[in-house]
């Protein structure tokens, strides 16, 4: 892709931006030395930064490039994980953050000590690291130096060194204000990128006619792309099976994604309160109506202009190269790249702080000083990066990157949010159901693949779920009641009352937007 100056200009001036707005507030922010201000901002995040700041960590190259290559190949029916994470961030804000605040929660590996033991916590622990570092890191870091060859040609390893130097630099400085801070513009620059990007296809599918007859000409040219249940007979049905697809393992996913997921719910443990929180929660779930705009419909458009592409994760690019004009390819890659550094810079500083919160200082340095552990978490983030950085080339190979994080993940996300949602749920829960929950998650899954391996993956994450859930609710009522003290998670009876009226009545508009989709949709 060629870039004129102005292109050069607009994406220089976006670096700059950053880079500046991140060395100002990390300044600011290394006036207090303690971990609490480094790891979760001084709990000093007001509600629009929480949403803005969790989108932009949410947001990244796997839904860019990702997402749009899924577009391509199977249509808006992958938007289903954008719009049901709408509910799932209400549900998380209603029952999930009043649970974290009160019992004053820093990370998900604390939470599983507190309500189980020890134990538990530490092998959580590690197995958050090997995912972050070895399924989220490496698949954003490779998506993202993809695009940079794409664009400027510049060798893949080059590009993923980057990417992890400019992310590092917004993380290691400031920790989470710096990042939360500076996602305010990052989120500006990806949705306006987003929809310059769509607006500029659709106008291009209808002839320069403009986007409401360019997204008519999809419809008609491509009807089969705009279902969001797939019949059995899609090839791309092993990843979102029929009505399954939104009734189904999705939910276990969803949960887990934004309940249990360190370096979301990091944000929101970062706000001033717990109504900051609920509020920036329901904002991001406003903001997640429309990512679908911004990164399934370029997939589709490509997919309709008949895309010279090899893979589908190469349809975002391909549009960029194609139709996007000079004088605006800056500032819709400079959107991208913006998605990308945010969401790297949120994952390095969580992966940092569970490692230093839940590791080193529990196992190893337990009277470690502030000042030490803050450099524990630098230090940790900088080798974690360079980790995912040697083998992120290694994801060449796959053709939809997307759906290779959902599948990994989702092997994961059984057994972690059965110990969430019994442990949050039924004070019965037993500490021994627990262990046995942990050592059954990845065995049950993957015993499931290998018995029916063409059971589509979401459907093996909700039989998982189940009997996972169901071998912990047997477990727990086979120990004898008593025998295990549960004094220490006694919740207040009004601990899921919400008094927020702002709360009440915005949260209520997403299910009534939902079905209204789903319904024209269908």
């Amino acid at each position: 892709m060629s870039f004129t100056v102005t292109d050069l200009l607009v994406f220089v001036v976006y670096c700059i931006l950053i880079a500046v707005a991140g060395f100002w507030i990390s300044i600011k922010a290394n006036r207090k030395k303690d971990s609490n201000s480094y790891f979760f901002a001084g709990n000093s995040l007001p509600w629009y930064i929480v949403g803005s700041s969790l989108i932009a960590a949410n947001i990244s190259a796997e839904q860019f490039i990702g997402m749009s290559g899924s577009g391509y190949a199977m249509g808006l029916a992958i938007a289903t994980y954008e719009w049901l994470a709408a509910i799932m961030l209400i549900m998380v804000a209603l029952w999930f953050l009043p649970v974290f605040i009160r019992k004053k929660i820093l990370t998900m590996p604390q939470f599983l000590e507190e309500r189980y033991d020890r134990r538990i916590r530490t092998v959580l622990a590690f197995f958050w690291l090997f995912l972050f570092i070895f399924v989220n890191l490496t698949s954003i870091l490779y998506l993202g130096a993809l695009s940079l060859k794409t664009v400027f040609g510049v060798e893949l390893g080059y590009a993923i060194a980057g990417l992890a130097i400019f992310s590092l630099f917004l993380t290691v400085g400031g920790g989470l204000r710096t990042i939360a801070h500076t996602d305010i513009i990052q989120v500006a620059f990806l949705v306006m990128g987003g929809l310059t990007t769509i607006w500029l296809a659709l106008n291009t599918v209808s002839s320069g006619e403009g986007v409401i007859k360019g997204f008519s000409i999809m419809m008609a040219e491509a009807p089969e792309k705009f279902h969001m249940i797939l019949p059995a007979s899609d090839p791309n049905y092993k990843y979102m099976p029929g009505i399954r697809s939104i009734f189904g393992g999705i939910w276990v996913a969803g949960i887990y994604y934004f309940g249990a997921n360190q370096y979301l719910i990091q944000k929101a443990l970062g706000a001033r309160s717990l109504r900051e929180a609920q509020r920036g929660l329901v904002f991001a779930a406003y903001l997640k109506l429309i990512i679908p705009l911004l990164v399934v419909l370029p997939g589709i458009a490509a997919f309709v202009l008949g895309a010279d592409i090899s893979r589908p994760d190469e349809a975002y690019p391909w549009l960029l190269h194609r139709f996007v004009p000079s004088g605006i390819k800056g500032f819709v890659f400079a959107a991208l790249i913006a998605a990308i550094v945010s969401s790297l810079s949120a994952i390095i500083n969580s992966t940092s702080t569970i490692f230093s919160i839940d590791i080193y200082k529990t196992h190893f340095r337990k009277n470690i000083s502030e000042h030490d552990l803050v450099r524990t978490g630098r230090i940790a983030s900088i080798l974690m990066v360079l980790a995912a950085a040697l083998i992120a080339s290694r994801l060449s190979g796959i053709s939809q990157v997307f759906q290779f994080i959902q599948e990994y993940t989702g092997l994961v996300s059984p057994g972690i949010t059965a110990l969430f949602i019994l442990g949050i749920f039924w004070k019965r829960t037993s500490v021994k159901a627990a262990r046995v929950g942990v050592w059954i998650t990845l065995p049950v899954p993957l015993m499931l693949k290998r018995i029916m391996p063409e059971m589509p993956f979401l459907d093996n994450m909700a039989v998982s779920f189940l009997i996972i859930s169901a071998v912990m609710v047997l477990v727990s009522m086979y120990v004898k009641k008593g025998s295990e003290s549960t004094d220490k998670w006694d919740l207040p009876d009004d601990i899921f009352q919400n008094e927020d009226k702002i709360f009440r009545y915005t949260a209520m508009g997403i299910p009534v937007i939902l079905f209204l989709i789903y319904f024209i949709f269908w």
